[in-house]
């Protein structure tokens, strides 16, 4: 008799032929992000003088239970500091404060700024954003004055008048954008400097001529890419589309192409909280550790807002 034959080996099936994977190096891609709310070894402490309600994974808080309307202690000014650095924004509802109240509570925090190419409000020191009035806009990711050679250290915002629906503000956390990008772009990024101009963010509202006004006042200055921040000694993006223009000693068709790509992070909704106002609410955000976007979706109806913000230090 003939031996068995032997059991056929199965065919593994062809690999099927797919088209070109590739995207862009610039792009954005799915996956896991790490979403690290505060630096590492940082003391996480309860909060003992108001209670805190957290609105994202690692930005944007509630304060509930203080009343605003007179300066606050050393004590709490200590508290609400250690709050800011640890969640970035910091929202308190129904506050109404009045002009002199709002400038009072920003002034524990030092000197207040002017800016003369804002409309001001009842003081100097009071930029008061009416679209009605005044056609600017901010939906558009960015960092306040980024332009002068201090930018501001953070703002107090408080909505007037809120339209029926919309009119949202958004703040994106830069610190977290930092840590989630590719090694390769850190390396290419860490101990970079980026020009910042005022002229690119107000050109599209402000006439050639008053533009012209103010170059000498607010020359182009330069700012790191990657700024440390000067009370938790975090590293985070510090450049913007309104006011960042080229990278220092890169050629330009370069430098455009990695800015798209830094711009690109705010944009990620895990860096992000969304705020829904009332009128009479207050934000306080780190202008240091945020980017920030104001929902321009109210079509004719009125948004006042009023905000003073605190001198900051130079970006190191």
């Amino acid at each position: 008799m003939s031996a068995p034959a032997a059991p056929a080996r199965p065919v593994a099936p062809a690999p099927p032929v797919l088209r070109d994977p590739h995207i862009p190096a610039d792009g954005l891609y799915e996956g896991n992000r790490e979403l690290r709310r505060v630096p590492e070894g940082w003391e996480d402490r309860p909060y003992e003088l108001f209670e805190l309600v957290p609105q994202s994974a690692t930005i944007g808080a509630e304060i509930h239970g203080l009343d605003l309307s007179a300066p606050p202690s050393p004590v709490l000014r200590d508290e609400i500091n250690r709050a800011l650095l640890e969640w970035k924004v910091l929202f308190f509802r129904g506050q109404r404060l009045s002009p002199g109240a709002q400038r009072a509570f920003a002034l524990a925090w030092g000197e207040l700024e002017t800016n003369p190419l804002l409309t001001a409000g009842d003081a100097e020191d009071v930029a008061r954003f009416d679209r009605t009035a005044v056609p600017t806009f901010e939906n558009v990711w960015h960092t306040d004055v980024t332009f002068r050679e201090r930018p501001a250290m953070g703002a107090v915002l408080q909505l007037r008048e809120v339209p029926p629906a919309g009119g949202d503000t958004l703040w994106a956390d830069m610190a977290v954008a930092y840590d989630n990008l590719p090694r390769e772009v850190r390396d290419r990024i860490d101990g970079a400097v980026a020009v910042h101009d005022f002229v690119p963010g107000f050109a599209r509202f402000y006439p050639a001529g008053r533009l012209a006004e103010f170059q000498d006042l607010f020359p182009p200055v330069e700012h790191p890419v990657v700024r440390t921040h000067p009370e938790t000694g975090r590293r985070m993006l510090f450049v913007n589309t309104s006011f960042t223009t080229r990278i220092v000693g890169m050629p330009r068709e370069e430098s455009d192409r990695l800015l798209r790509l830094l711009f690109q992070q705010a944009h990620v909704p895990e860096y992000q909280v969304r705020f829904r106002w009332r009128a009479g609410d207050i934000a306080f955000w780190d202008n240091r550790a945020t980017q920030h976007y104001a929902v321009a979706d109210y079509g004719s109806h009125r948004r006042i807002a009023e905000r003073v913000a605190v001198v900051g230090d130079r970006p190191y």
